[in-house]
């Protein structure tokens, strides 16, 4: 009979053959935390509790979430606070930070690190972190000693470096792969609901780990609703359908929206389809560091009121994107005006919304390069190629 392996063997063998590789993180994450320091200084603190777990990726590459993260303006090392669901999946983090496993609640737990930097004044990110929260920790450790702060690590993360800008451009990838397999199934008699979850399956398998958001699928008079949410309506010839769908890829996003006519353009769509992607184009074309947001906002909508349809382009011209399909900078009137830089990446989506007959809206990504801009897509958007 063959000698059974003893247990230690076992477990060791196991850990060996049964877990895929987890490479330690990357040299822009340790980067990133040397130039977030200095902010937190600014900020007029000494320590920052990041509740974010987008940001905690950010700045760790661990995106599996429910964690928190402590780093203080000195050189002390950041410790992340998390739970046993994530002991093994934090491992790699460690270079980088300190791993405390808390077996109590958040707030207790991290309030008891906070103990133990005698003096600290800890910012919280008034952004993200629950006011009942900011209370709790206020309560245990003195209100002297947290102070709510905004935006510090929104002001690293604004400026994608080239790592980032590789990631988006692969999710974009993905996605573009994703509709162009599916458009042969973009006929009539399909539902919407039917569409957008084979682009959804699509993206998956091309190695999306979720959809950037509610895939949109217009079919005829929905498209004028910018935010609409698919349902059982059926494509039909001779109308439109308008799609917005997006991947993401090692947490960063893709954001795209083609408009299509199922055969021959209705007339009024046709008219406006033009008039879209002339002001698309024109305000891609003017974006560059130096650019104000609402001036580029600006030549769109001016191009499309000028066309007579003003009053049917609603929302924005566009927003940054990265680990979050929505951040700054904004390209909107709505929002504070922001002078492009370098490295930001943001979306050009101009729309015509009709109601009771459709809509049209096009949206491509780009990133600001140090003499203009490049587009992360490359899928077509000329009137011919979006008749199907």
């Amino acid at each position: 009979m063959p000698k059974k392996p003893d247990k230690k063997t076992v477990r060791k063998d196991k850990r060996k053959d049964n877990r895929p590789d987890r490479p330690a993180p990357a040299n822009h994450h340790a980067e990133r935390l040397i130039r977030l320091r200095p902010l937190i200084l600014a900020a007029g603190v000494d320590h920052l509790l990041i509740t974010n777990p987008i940001d905690v990726g950010y700045l760790t590459g661990f995106l599996g979430g429910d964690s928190w993260m402590l780093i203080g303006a000195d050189d002390s090392r950041p410790v992340v606070i998390s739970d046993f669901r994530y002991q093994e999946e934090l491992e790699p983090v460690r270079p980088l930070a300190e791993i405390f496993i808390r077996t109590k609640g958040m707030i207790e737990a991290t309030g008891e690190i906070l103990r133990g930097r005698r003096g600290t004044r800890c910012g919280i990110q008034a952004e993200h972190c629950p006011v009942a929260d900011m209370v709790a920790l206020s309560a245990m450790l003195g209100p002297e000693h947290i102070a709510p702060v905004g935006g510090v690590v929104a002001r690293l993360r604004i400026k994608k470096d080239a790592h980032e800008i590789a990631l988006i451009r692969r999710a974009n990838r993905l996605q573009e792969d994703a509709l162009n397999a599916v458009l042969r199934k973009v006929k009539p008699g399909r539902t919407e609901l039917e569409i957008a979850a084979r682009i959804e399956e699509e993206m998956k398998v091309r190695g999306s780990s979720e959809p950037g958001f509610k895939t949109i699928v217009a079919a005829r008079a929905n498209g004028s609703l910018p935010h609409y949410r698919p349902g059982n309506a059926k494509l039909a010839k001779g109308r439109t359908v308008l799609i917005d769908w997006g991947a993401v890829y090692q947490g960063y996003h893709g954001d795209m929206t083609r408009t299509f006519a199922l055969g021959k353009w209705p007339g009024t769509m046709k008219e406006i389809y033009k008039i879209v992607l002339e002001a698309q184009e024109t305000a891609a074309a003017a974006l560059a560091p130096g650019r104000l947001a609402h001036e580029i906002d600006a030549i769109a909508r001016n191009i499309i009121k000028a066309a007579g349809y003003g009053e049917q382009f609603g929302h924005g011209l566009g927003h940054g994107m990265g680990m979050n399909g929505h951040e700054d900078p904004r390209l909107n009137p709505l929002y504070p005006d922001m002078a492009l830089e370098a490295g930001h990446v943001v979306t050009v989506e101009p729309g015509i919304y009709l109601p009771g007959i459709g809509g049209v809206r096009i949206e491509d990504n780009y990133v600001i390069t140090d003499k203009g801009a490049d587009n992360l897509c490359s899928m077509p958007k000329d009137l011919k190629w979006a008749t199907l």
